[in-house]
């Protein structure tokens, strides 16, 4: 069974659980608290929804349900966490047409310091990439940035919790995912001892100076462990030190023509794969490096220099493979960067499994064997 991450309000620890529980009393300091149940995270992503009917069920059992050991894919962080079943919801979720979902996060940090003024535009040209020329259907793609007027889409850490717990809700096979974050990143000593280089890779949301970042392993248990068989999920992460943000198994090094995988699975570690679907992610760069922003594409907007090459390769090259991709995006990021500075930016391909990058054709959507969806192909 997927499980979620909520973590306790009381010691700060995390707790995994069942994805249906509203309720839950933590192992280590025994505080209880309560979460947003279906129909309330549906509405908080959403803003206008459906209204629930008036017979909805508002009462859940007294009882708490001690939550069992972790089946091996899913390993839960101790296993006297206690949780509540959450009533069924009187309505269903948005429809998904097509079965195209895409969350895309852009967070500006306006009136601070370390204030970015290209995130938003990276999140408008993903947009139009992915619905006016992949044939996304808008209603399927959620958008977190700070010019939003729905409170619930402005990209603090919950409500990016939340949306992307909607991103991979009801996964089914033949899902295609896209989630793109353009924002800060950082990274912070791994306690738990899953990493090999001793770090956890994080993303920074609006609120990160008191709520914290979310880590790369919260990002796995959330998005990425929960893929079925048959699902695709793409990650575009525009940001500093997010090369293994996602916490996928091996990742892609490439020089020139040539390329291998490195395994970045710590044996002593929990599962960091899928549930037999495929995730891949693209990076701004390697863990130990830094991102850039640019306005060489449009003369006068600043974007991300890694979602500008993105999306540039994507539309100029038909039918191009991963590694094609990946080593278009490296060689167009060089040329976007001022001539008086010595930063390096590579970007980097991760994923759930290996494969040969300069055969296998980038496709947004997965297309099985009895199917070939045409609206999701590169630009040609």
């Amino acid at each position: 069974m997927t499980s979620r991450v909520e973590r306790c309000s009381g010691c700060g620890r995390q707790l995994w659980l069942p994805p249906q529980a509203v309720a839950a009393r933590c192992y280590a300091c025994r505080s209880a608290m309560s979460f947003p149940s279906s129909s309330q995270r549906w509405a908080q992503v959403y803003g206008s929804v459906s209204q629930p009917h008036h017979n909805v069920v508002t009462t859940v059992p007294s009882n708490y349900v001690a939550a069992g050991p972790g089946n091996g894919k899913y390993p839960r962080q101790g296993c006297n966490n206690y949780y509540i079943d959450q009533p069924r919801p009187a309505w269903s979720p948005p429809p998904v047409y097509g079965r195209k979902k895409a969350l895309l996060c852009g967070v500006t940090y306006n009136d601070t310091n370390y204030m970015l003024t290209g995130s938003i535009n990276d999140v408008k040209s993903m947009w139009f990439l992915l619905v006016r020329m992949l044939g996304f259907p808008s209603d399927c793609v959620v958008i977190l940035t700070e010019e939003e007027k729905n409170p619930y889409r402005i990209p603090t850490k919950q409500n990016i919790r939340t949306a992307m717990r909607w991103l991979a809700q009801d996964c089914q096979p033949g899902d295609s995912l896209v989630f793109h974050y353009s924002g800060h990143g950082s990274r912070q000593k791994d306690y738990n001892r899953d990493e090999l280089d001793g770090f956890d890779e994080t993303i920074c949301p609006l609120d990160h100076e008191t709520e914290g970042p979310i880590i790369d392993d919260e990002i796995n248990a959330t998005i990425v462990r929960p893929l079925p068989h048959g699902a695709k999920l793409h990650a575009i992460i525009d940001s500093c030190y997010s090369g293994t943000v996602l916490d996928l198994p091996f990742v892609c090094k490439i020089n020139s023509e040539e390329y291998k995988w490195e395994d970045q699975r710590n044996p002593t570690a929990c599962y960091k794969g899928t549930s037999g679907g495929i995730a891949l992610s693209f990076s701004a760069c390697s863990d130990n490096q830094t991102s850039a922003c640019t306005s060489a594409f449009s003369g006068k907007d600043v974007t991300g220099a890694m979602t500008s090459s993105f999306i540039q390769a994507v539309k100029n090259e038909p039918c191009l493979t991963y590694g094609r991709l990946l080593t278009a995006m490296g060689d167009a990021i060089p040329s976007l960067m001022p001539n008086d500075t010595d930063l390096i930016q590579e970007p980097q391909l991760s994923a759930s499994e290996t494969f040969d990058i300069f055969t296998k054709q980038f496709i947004l959507c997965y297309v099985s064997k009895a199917s070939y969806c045409t609206r999701c192909l590169p630009i040609r």
